[in-house]
């Protein structure tokens, strides 16, 4: 069981903002009834976990009352063994990632990527052994393709190993490529989205204008900022333009009716969420509270449908592929 909403720390932990500001956040998250902690080995190269495991110790909270999510597989350090999921980087990582997390287990372990080098087996027999050992609860992918997810699961079931639970894929009313193959795959086997960039790294708040340069102070403008070149044209802006005027005709915020849509789908598990401020935690907590009708779904589908990729074999250039 996972909180409808999870506490994200990408790009916020460790480089965006003040410790004592994510401190704020992980404590408003908490405050609102977000429960779920999703972070990874690689952001801010290690830096991430740390911070969240200081503000998690700070707040008291019980280790038992929520859930937190690691991952392995992009680079950690410079030696060719400090990424992948071969054995020994997936339990050195593990290892790792429990002592900035101050914790003795994590709830969720996920390959960060598919490997192309590591054999299958090998990934599958350690996520297994880590199990067993009591250190990680469950086991679960990002990004994956659904036969990449398929080819896991029958491995599992053949060697007896523990089975994925979930998926974490980029999913938002831009990005629907997963609706194709992977979500009725996971349906058919069990296992949920847990979803990243539902606002579309902030595009679907509305906050940057067709036609002009992003405005300071925004994700855009930070150190992060070219891997949004892609959402920053004005063939994805304009459309984005059109579904906020919709939604602000409706009296909602464009960010909340963005995360209620991408809660609509039985598949999603729960959309992860940032903040670099304790109040976005609070917002996006409204979108829990809304029910979008059917034409207006109809209507904001429509107005962003030129901008909306659905191609189950669209890949990032090298430009664009993101390290979340």
């Amino acid at each position: 069981m996972v909180s409808a909403l999870a506490y994200g720390n990408w790009i916020t932990h460790g480089s965006q903002i003040e410790e004592q500001v994510a401190r704020d956040c992980v404590g408003a998250a908490l405050d609102v009834g977000i429960t779920t902690f999703d972070t990874a080995d690689a952001y801010a190269l290690g830096q991430a976990e740390s911070v969240l495991g200081r503000a998690l110790k700070a707040t008291g909270v019980a280790r038992d009352s929520i859930e937190i999510f690691t991952k392995v597989y992009w680079p950690t350090g410079p030696n060719p063994n400090n990424r992948g999921l071969s054995r020994k980087h997936i339990v050195e990582s593990l290892h790792a990632s429990l002592d900035r997390l101050q914790t003795d287990h994590v709830d969720l372990l996920q390959a960060h990527r598919f490997d192309y080098e590591a054999p299958l087996e090998e990934t599958m027999r350690a996520f297994d052994d880590l199990v067993r050992q009591g250190k990680v609860h469950y086991v679960g992918v990002s990004e994956w393709s659904a036969d990449q997810i398929a080819q896991a699961l029958r491995m599992a079931d053949d060697m007896g190993f523990d089975r994925i639970i979930s998926n974490q894929p980029q999913y938002s009313l831009i990005w629907r490529v997963i609706e194709a193959e992977v979500v009725p795959l996971c349906e058919k086997e069990g296992i949920g989205q847990i979803v990243w960039s539902p606002l579309a790294q902030g595009v679907l708040t509305g906050k940057y204008p067709p036609g002009a340069g992003p405005p300071e102070g925004t994700r855009a403008t930070g150190p992060e900022g070219a891997e949004m070149n892609w959402l920053l044209r004005d063939e994805v802006l304009e459309p984005v333009h059109a579904f906020a005027h919709l939604c602000r005709d409706a009296g909602h915020a464009p960010a909340t009716v963005a995360l209620s849509w991408v809660l609509r789908n039985q598949n999603v598990s729960s959309a992860i969420v940032g903040a670099s401020r304790p109040e976005q935690i609070q917002e996006n907590v409204r979108a829990l509270d809304l029910e979008l009708e059917p034409d207006f779904v109809e209507a904001i589908e429509k107005a962003l449908a030129p901008a909306t990729l659905f191609d189950p074999g669209f890949t990032f250039s090298p430009s664009r592929r993101s390290e979340m």
